[in-house]
């Protein structure tokens, strides 16, 4: 069953938001929900609007059109720090950590209300690396950074942007099993965009695909990760087989992928 209708157990509420770039509209009429402590996967091809849909959640876009609301707050058109003050943190694709500072001083630079000892107790590296750096971190712990970051904030909200980008795979599964422990333990609310498509459906308990900046699939993650249209065009699986990305790349869509 589709989320269109807000409930009062949003956490985050988007509804038909546009934005863009200048004249360049990325995303049309985007509508999402994610609940209390939620883990919700935002997927999608490069170039899909998934960027662009967390920056004008975050306010370091302004939308076009639509509405934002954090906790049922109006937050669409808001600079990013009186979104942030609302709950709402964004990591977003690339890290963009301060490579000059320490550890320690990306961390503290954020301020908030965030405590160092909970940072560094969910990313032992972080600790034993305070001193290091950020250009000397090895990119997962740049990511693992990022994220420690963006939680310094104690926000409510996370919107994280590609993290599983250029890492290998158990530095991968390790960032979305520290995901998963914020949604159990502290109610922390995640939406997540990812090109890896497997692996968010995995942590996820609900996904939306975007499509040419429009969102043309959604429902639970068990459903999606069974559904055939998923399979092939996102996993490069049809009838039980693995095709090759020439196949997946070139695979016809659907009409109503297209509407």
């Amino acid at each position: 069953m589709a989320r269109s209708e807000p409930t009062t157990r949003d956490r985050l509420a988007v509804d038909r938001l546009t934005a863009g770039y200048g004249a360049s509209v990325a995303v049309r009429q985007v509508t999402l929900r994610v609940g209390p402590g939620e883990a919700v996967a935002l997927l999608g091809r490069n170039g899909a609007g998934k960027s662009t849909t967390l920056m004008a959640i975050a306010g370091a876009l302004r939308p076009m059109t639509g509405s934002v609301q954090i906790d049922g707050q109006a937050v669409a058109g808001l600079p990013s720090y009186r979104v942030a003050r609302s709950g709402v943190s964004l990591v977003p694709q690339g890290r963009r950590i301060f490579a000059t500072l320490s550890v320690r001083e990306n961390l503290t630079l954020a301020s908030g209300s965030g405590n160092l000892g909970e940072i560094y107790s969910l990313f032992p590296a972080l600790g034993v690396r305070s001193a290091a750096a950020g250009s000397a971190l090895s990119g997962g712990e740049q990511q693992m950074l990022a994220i420690g970051r963006a939680l310094m904030a104690r926000p409510t909200v996370l919107l994280l942007d590609e993290p599983s980008m250029g890492l290998a795979p158990q530095i991968v599964e390790e960032i979305f099993e520290i995901v998963r422990d914020l949604n159990n333990k502290e109610n922390v609310s995640f939406l997540l965009a990812e090109q890896n498509t497997f692996q968010a459906l995995k942590y996820a308990k609900y996904g939306y695909i975007l499509e040419n900046g429009r969102v043309v699939m959604d429902g639970e993650a068990k459903a999606l990760r069974e559904n055939e249209d998923v399979k092939e065009f996102y996993l490069g699986i049809a009838e039980g087989k693995r095709k090759s990305f020439r196949d997946v790349k070139h695979y016809k869509r659907r009409k109503r992928w297209l509407s």
